[in-house]
């Protein structure tokens, strides 16, 4: 019988346990343990120098851990090399600066990693990167350069880049923080439907409307370990710990969320 219920468990599709990470003598993570579920969105949260966005980077490959074991997809997250690329590409990030190639239309960027990394076939890759920027609202965007979006449409277009992959996750690392606030809805729109499409999404993030209304649960991060996770309403109306309160009463007294919290 134990064997029926395990089988019945589903399992993570990120698996983090008990990493740490530093930076000289700075313990940017401290322990941490996290699962991810097929489908679930997790919004990260807390003060800056959390270990927010250095969790997030982990997840990804792009920082080397120290301790610990993270599994995606059941794989053990491979330390480098062609391995890593490849389980890279199931795993799509979105950074708050957008990190679009400035020498290339939007087009060419939505195209690049499908053509190098899966040999993908121009006119394959073209029809599936215009069905894209059309998905996040940048049809007519697709020959124009970085340089000439505005903020807000430099973040879809990284987010149709990250979604050219196909990933069955995507990490999204602050994403709205560079924007100017009239812009962030245009982005948290794309989110929500993705979301709402059943991605798997984990997202480091200020928008507390965002959070609450969209995340399935709410890890809150302080001094590189988790010290909260819930569920966006009892995280919201009854945090469990003085510094989770003491956050959410900063945050709160300074920006208005989407609904009442």
């Amino acid at each position: 019988m134990p064997s029926e219920q395990a089988a019945s468990t589903p399992q993570p599709y990120i698996d983090i346990r008990h990493i740490s990470k530093r930076f000289g003598s700075t313990q940017a993570l401290n322990d941490v343990s996290l699962a991810v579920h097929p489908g679930e969105v997790v919004a990260i949260i807390g003060p800056s120098g959390s270990g927010k966005s250095t969790l997030c980077r982990c997840i990804n490959g792009l920082e080397k851990i120290d301790q610990g074991q993270i599994f995606i997809g059941g794989t053990l997250l491979p330390a480098g090399g062609a391995a890593l690329t490849t389980l890279r590409a199931q795993v799509g990030m979105v950074f708050q600066s957008f990190n679009l190639f400035p020498h290339m239309t939007v087009l060419k960027n939505i195209v690049y990693a499908p053509m190098r990394i899966r040999h993908t076939p121009w006119p394959e890759a073209e029809q599936e990167a215009r069905a894209l920027l059309e998905r996040v609202g940048l049809a007519d965007k697709a020959d124009a350069f970085p340089n000439e979006l505005s903020g807000g449409q430099q973040q879809r277009a990284a987010i149709a880049r990250s979604l050219a992959m196909t990933p069955r996750a995507i990490l999204f690392d602050e994403p709205t923080s560079a924007l100017d606030p009239e812009l962030i809805k245009e982005v948290l729109d794309v989110m929500v439907e993705l979301a709402q499409r059943g991605m798997t999404m984990v997202v480091v993030t200020h928008e507390l409307g965002f959070a609450y209304e969209v995340a399935d649960k709410i890890v809150f991060m302080d001094r590189g370990a988790v010290v909260e996770e819930e569920k966006p309403k009892t995280f919201f109306q009854r945090p469990r710990t003085e510094r989770a309160r003491s956050f959410l009463s900063t945050m709160l007294a300074h920006r208005t969320p989407v609904q009442e919290i």
